[in-house]
């Protein structure tokens, strides 16, 4: 994740538990930001716990009966229907009365208990059961598909002793799967539990990165999933195109009942009836509405300038329609945006190629910088007695130069040799070759 706001100075984030990565679904999956933890209000603790298991894919209210020391974030053992399960102390304190007031449970009596801290042999064996899941998963479904069951497995979870698995899944209907069970159960030896999901919950214990580039709401925070309608889009002036409205759940996205409330609000100071109104350059019909700035565009018949009129104003020209009067004309009460200055950016992609700016670098490297003329002239002027030609070489210059010329010259002579030699051996094979051209009979 590459969380700072949390992290314990090494650049992991402590809180979420995943140090740094993006595993199981996110840093504040489905977790309750415990505000009362450093505050010592009351001596008498409440004894009844929020436990998650598989880092918030799951949560449950544990009591301890015990007195054990548990602390926010230690991994503990509790009671299960068959053996025990593992979890993760997510909440503990006040905050979860409020919590068991949210979820209506008011019978604390079947509520399990905490069993006592997770030891380290204990945390192996759940480590082993959670690596067996995704396989388990895979082979569940290829038995599925065999036995002709329309469901779709999303997520398998084992519990920490490896005594039960529970299968999620999805279905559009009601599914005879009695015979996947005893088929499951031979296969994996374990107690096989089935549970029905919708297309969000799976969404949710999946997990993935959203259109707008956050992790899912479903999987992060979100776990009152309401229903969403097209009306919801349609108030807020979107499109009604399906491949852009829908999550990848395949239902309608939760964020769209975000900021419903706001426009509905807002929507409330617009004008009823206001799909025309009338002036003396003729009868103008509304194009579209801005909700959040006010403004309703109008255009004239077989016209293609738009003129976006505040709501005030329309509501002016109506009482003025009502009673029998029109304004001259749109243009005197639009309101005129002004267009911001955009930095176009030129396409050169393939105009450009490298062998150009190879020969330009070629040529900067040939061309060598002169000299001012100021310069030349200011040292003219500090070295009058000197002459301006070139300076008298040195005996040993003069012998350096020398030497490289005589060797040039033996090379060229020996080259000029060994040519004339090989034009002679030509000239002596010439008799002794054979005629060219077809054989005379």
């Amino acid at each position: 994740m590459g969380c700072t706001s949390c992290s314990s100075g090494s650049g992991t984030p402590s809180g979420c538990r995943n140090n740094g990565h993006c595993k199981s679904g996110g840093c504040s999956k489905m977790e309750v930001y415990d505000w009362l933890a450093d505050v010592a209000i009351l001596e008498n603790k409440f004894n009844i716990y929020e436990v998650s298991f598989k880092n918030g894919a799951r949560k449950g209210f544990f009591k301890n009966d015990k007195n054990h020391e548990i602390y926010t974030g230690d991994l503990v053992m509790v009671e299960s229907a068959i053996g025990y399960d593992i979890g993760r102390v997510s909440l503990s304190g006040e905050l979860v009365k409020i919590q068991l007031k949210k979820y209506g449970i008011k019978d604390f009596s079947e509520i399990k208990n905490i069993i006592r801290v997770a030891r380290e042999h204990e945390l192996e064996i759940m480590n082993e059961a959670r690596s067996r899941e995704k396989e388990t998963m895979l082979q569940a479904r290829v038995l599925a598909r065999n036995l002709g069951l329309d469901m779709k497995l999303g997520d398998v979870e084992y519990q920490a002793d490896c005594k039960k698995a529970t299968f999620f899944y999805t279905a559009d209907g009601r599914v005879d799967f009695r015979e996947l069970i005893k088929v499951l159960a031979k296969e994996f030896k374990v107690k096989i539990e089935m549970r029905q999901i919708g297309a969000r919950q799976e969404a949710g214990r999946v997990g993935g990165i959203g259109a707008c580039g956050r992790e899912l709401c479903c999987s992060t925070w979100l776990t009152d999933f309401k229903t969403v309608n097209t009306s919801a889009a349609r108030y807020q002036n979107l499109s009604i195109n399906q491949t852009k409205l829908s999550g990848q759940c395949g239902r309608l996205k939760c964020c769209l009942n975000y900021e419903l409330d706001t426009y509905l609000d807002a929507l409330k100071y617009f004008p009823e009836k206001a799909d025309s109104i009338e002036t003396e350059a003729g009868t103008a019909y509304l194009f579209k509405t801005d909700v959040l700035k006010g403004l309703m565009v109008y255009t004239y018949k077989n016209s293609g300038t738009f003129y976006p009129v505040p709501i005030e104003q329309v509501k002016k020209i109506l009482e003025l329609n009502k009673n029998g009067h029109k304004p001259k004309d749109l243009l005197e009460i639009a309101v005129i945006e002004e267009k911001e200055e955009i930095i176009e950016f030129a396409d050169v992609v393939g105009q450009i190629s490298l062998k150009s700016l190879d020969k330009k670098k070629n040529k900067n490297k040939k061309k060598k910088p002169n000299r001012p003329q100021g310069e030349n002239q200011v040292q003219n002027l500090q070295k009058p007695n000197q002459e301006r030609g070139p300076k008298p070489q040195t005996q040993q210059q003069q012998q350096i130069k020398e030497q490289p010329n005589a060797e040039n010259n033996q090379g060229n002579g020996q080259q000029q040799s060994n040519n004339n030699k090989k034009k002679k051996r030509w000239n002596n094979n010439k008799g002794n070759r054979p005629p060219q051209g077809p054989s005379a009979s």
